[in-house]
């Protein structure tokens, strides 16, 4: 595997720094945080970088065509040997001789920081990405051996940023960024002026996954129909087939195929949310869900699960409804609560996109690197 970088240095006044970003190629919700960093970085003249992914079985040869489309240096290295991801990053990094290094999501995080450490990096960044990661004994041991070569430990939310101490990592090293979208896909002309102009529906966007629970919001609506109440429920994303397969035998078994609906990928899911009154995540654990924070800025009355990572996304009764993991009647009954009263669920729906605008776009969450950068 051979790179030569050695035309991209900028003609400057100034030496530009270089920043290393590693992460999962799966095109998750980690990758899609380092895209973001990495393209708001590449709009200044100070930065100059590099987009390292780590192959999955869901890596897209046109995902990463469009990347670099847009001006970012993308490079794939392996996956099926960690010893071998950590030698194919090494290389790289000694070629392109990065000032910084963040290295992204579990265990990714761990061949990141290890291969910058064993180059000499003098900046290295743990961002962790999810409250509740597969941390075996022995994981956890080689994650906090690299402690020394790190700069800091970064939670993508608060409460990802304490399940970090909880885990052993040093207090003073770890602190909370909160991830952003992009809020130009919100613009203020495309939210309708009235609710009714919204279906009475309900949606998730989310990837199937173990740590999703369209389970229980499937659940949910047996609930609701015994109370003579049948909304339609659309299921946006794809993930794991198997797992999507026994979504679709539960709505079987439970006779509502007339109520769910199955989407798959939506390209267009900005315009859809804002068609529709209530998004609903129903989920075992979180980091920070940007999934959330989208149905918050498209105005929709939102429903959670009370767990870390989303829980200090919702305020209660101000801008969303936080309900018990894994309990579909006290889902049922905060469907219907917005279903029934709809001048509370449009009074919902504002203040979510409020706190969306003011606090989770994408130049927020810049602003807060950029000043981890500077000091």
């Amino acid at each position: 595997m051979n790179h030569d970088f050695s035309d991209t240095r900028k003609p400057a006044s100034h030496t530009p720094q270089r920043i290393l970003h590693f992460v999962t190629g799966g095109f998750s919700g980690a990758t899609q945080v380092a895209v973001d960093l990495c393209l708001a970085a590449q709009r200044s003249s100070d930065f100059q970088v590099l987009l390292v992914l780590r192959r999955k079985r869901s890596t897209s040869d046109e995902k990463i065509q469009a990347l670099r489309d847009q001006g970012l240096q993308v490079i794939v290295v392996s996956n099926w040997l960690h010893a071998l991801t950590v030698w194919e990053l090494r290389k790289i990094i000694r070629s392109w001789k990065p000032d910084v290094v963040f290295a992204h999501g579990f265990s990714d995080h761990i061949w990141g920081r290890k291969a910058a450490a064993l180059e000499g990096v003098p900046h290295i960044f743990h961002v962790e990405h999810n409250s509740r990661e597969r941390y075996t004994d022995r994981r956890l041991r080689q994650a906090l051996e690299l402690e020394p070569f790190t700069q800091a430990h970064i939670g993508v939310s608060e409460g990802v940023r304490t399940s970090l101490v909880d885990r052993g990592f040093p207090p003073e090293k770890c602190i909370a960024l909160c991830n952003g979208i992009d809020l130009a896909r919100f613009p203020e002309s495309a939210i309708p002026l009235h609710w009714e102009q919204r279906e009475a529906a309900i949606i998730m966007a989310s990837r199937f996954a173990r740590q999703k629970d369209q389970a229980t919001l499937i659940q949910a609506l047996t609930v609701l129909r015994k109370r003579g109440i049948k909304p339609q429920l659309y299921l946006a994303g794809a993930g794991k087939k198997y797992l999507r397969t026994k979504a679709e035998h539960l709505v079987k078994q439970l006779h509502l195929e007339q109520q769910v609906q199955f989407l798959g990928n939506v390209p267009d899911l900005p315009q859809r949310l804002t068609q529709i009154q209530i998004f609903v995540l129903s989920t075992h654990w979180e980091g920070m869900p940007l999934a959330l924070v989208e149905g918050m800025a498209a105005g929709c009355a939102c429903v959670v699960s009370d767990v870390i990572g989303a829980r200090e996304v919702v305020e209660p009764g101000v801008t969303g409804l936080r309900v018990p993991e894994s309990d579909a009647h006290a889902m049922a009954d905060a469907l219907q609560k917005l279903l029934q009263n709809p001048d509370h669920a449009q009074q919902l729906g504002q203040a979510a996109r409020l706190q969306a605008t003011q606090h989770y776009g994408r130049d927020h969450m810049w602003q807060g690197y950029r000043k981890l950068l500077r000091t």
